[in-house]
């Protein structure tokens, strides 16, 4: 990469190098490096922990009354390899990425290859200036979505969120009903409903018994006026 676009890059990182060598190293990939010693790999490795470190700090003060299972789901959405492409995407990282000839058009650079890029990024920049620094430039670019993150919306698990809502505010449990199921044994769906106090919400039909019940805690969630109308399940 040449002068001008390893300048660009540092604008748009928002962080000037005092080595540019440990910048142009973590956007090696082994394809092109003399040996894997000499690319990003260890510098992903280490990026990934100062990632991880930085959000679970992050959502740790943002979520004062989440536990740790609610934490963790939402650490694990944020720093999931598809979040971590989506942001090198964002930064053009895919872009600048030196890949050997092989790899060029490898649909894995827009996936895999720019999420650990991201993370050799960050280490880079530890490397270069410090944990503050490397702590400013992930909260520059992960706080919108530690700002926005939600258990309901993230961990996408309503059975969980439906449950901690009622022990702590009703002082009750949640029961799970099994209504109906129709279709053949290899491709079945069920009908489940939410059961609180005696009290039976709007039942739901899924694919198998967690994804009914999943979609049945969505009901009662939306009826009290705990989830947005228009939230969705996904990925179950």
């Amino acid at each position: 990469m040449d002068v001008q676009n390893l300048q660009q890059l540092q604008d748009t990182l928002r962080y000037k190098f005092s080595d540019i060598t440990i910048l142009e190293k973590s956007l090696t990939h082994a394809s092109d490096a003399e040996s894997r010693l000499e690319s990003n790999e260890r510098m992903e490795f280490l990026g990934d922990a100062i990632l991880a470190v930085v959000v679970c700090e992050g959502l740790f003060d943002r979520f004062e009354s989440y536990l740790e299972g609610d934490l963790t789901k939402i650490k694990s959405k944020l720093v999931s390899r598809k979040t971590c492409a989506e942001i090198a995407a964002e930064l053009g990282l895919n872009e600048v990425l030196r890949v050997g000839p092989g790899m060029a058009k490898s649909s894995s650079i827009n996936g895999s290859l720019a999420a650990g890029v991201l993370e050799a990024v960050i280490a880079a920049i530890y490397l270069d200036g410090g944990f503050d620094r490397a702590r400013e430039f992930v909260m520059r670019v992960f706080g919108p979505l530690i700002e926005n993150a939600d258990a309901r919306k993230h961990q996408e698990n309503f059975k969980s969120v439906l449950q901690q809502y009622v022990q702590q505010q009703l002082n009750t449990t949640v029961a799970y009903e099994l209504l109906d199921e129709k279709g053949p044994d290899h491709n079945k769906c069920f009908e489940c409903a939410v059961v609180i106090n005696e009290h039976r919400y709007p039942s739901a039909w899924g694919t198998n018994k967690k994804e009914a019940q999943q979609q049945a805690a969505y009901n009662v969630l939306t009826e009290l006026d705990l989830l947005e109308a228009d939230e969705q399940i996904n990925d179950q």
